[in-house]
């Protein structure tokens, strides 16, 4: 009798686990779509900006998110698979998964976190550089439309001011045909609007582009790390539910092994 209350309290933990995992597994796969939609987000909305940003961190971070969540859709459909299946092979497959995909997204959370933290001090060093040397220069096409595009979307004018252009390679060249700042500059753009830089016709932003940039990436990185690090907690639970269904999957081949003996 007592064996019998055992083998049915085995197939009600079975049950129940089975279950459980079948839940688990469903926000994994929609929280793996939510990784790869963080990951694509932030890549599209800051994309014009890649060209003027000194580490490739940032953007890093964003493909490793992107890559781990389609990962984990795929984790995920084969996890349904496994666990119906109930074989001990298939779900040792889906847990080396789960723990390889929050290995991945731990990363990329990591790196969101480090990219974060040096966010300031990189655009502070790099983003006056490359407004005086590198904007509207032969070859330097995707830089001019990098700041360009920053300077129209967040209403600001140089990296701390609009006094920043003054050092300007173009702006010191006969090719800017007198202008005091860009074009891009202006609230209103029109050709050779840049010529005047009076706070009526152009942008004047207390701290600059940089404050503005700084503020935007901070956002981005907050949230991709916030993801990332968030759905790998929730893969490392399911990795623990999927080792124990493993386990009591094992005993039940084992106590049947022992009763046909």
């Amino acid at each position: 009798m007592s064996h019998f209350n055992k083998a049915e309290e085995d197939d009600w933990m079975t049950v129940y686990l089975k279950y459980l995992l079948f839940v688990f597994n469903f926000f994994f796969w929609v929280g793996g779509a939510a990784v790869m939609a963080v990951g694509i987000w932030t890549l599209v909305q800051k994309s014009d900006y890649l060209d003027i940003l000194a580490s490739s961190t940032f953007a890093v971070s964003a493909y490793i998110l992107i890559f781990a969540g389609g990962l984990v859709m795929i984790t995920g459909f084969l996890g349904f698979c496994a666990i119906i299946r109930e074989q001990r092979s298939c779900l040792s497959a889906y847990f080396s998964m789960l723990l390889l995909i929050f290995l991945i997204e731990l990363v990329a959370g990591v790196l969101a976190y480090v990219y974060y933290q040096r966010l300031s001090e990189e655009l502070k060093q790099h983003l006056t550089q490359t407004l005086t040397e590198n904007y509207a220069l032969p070859g330097k096409t995707h830089i001019t439309h990098s700041v360009d595009r920053l300077q129209q979307d967040f209403k600001c004018c140089g990296s701390n001011s609009s006094a920043d252009w003054q050092h300007s390679i173009y702006i010191l060249s006969v090719e800017s045909s007198g202008r005091v700042v860009p074009d891009s500059c202006c609230k209103t753009v029109t050709f050779k609007c840049g010529k005047r830089d009076h706070p009526s016709n152009i942008y004047k932003v207390e701290g600059g582009c940089i404050t503005k940039l700084e503020g935007f990436l901070a956002d981005h990185l907050l949230i991709m790390g916030a993801v990332g690090i968030g759905v790998a907690c929730l893969q490392l639970l399911g990795a623990v539910l999927t080792a124990y269904f493993i386990y009591i999957l094992y005993k039940e081949e084992e106590e049947d092994a022992y009763s046909v003996m």
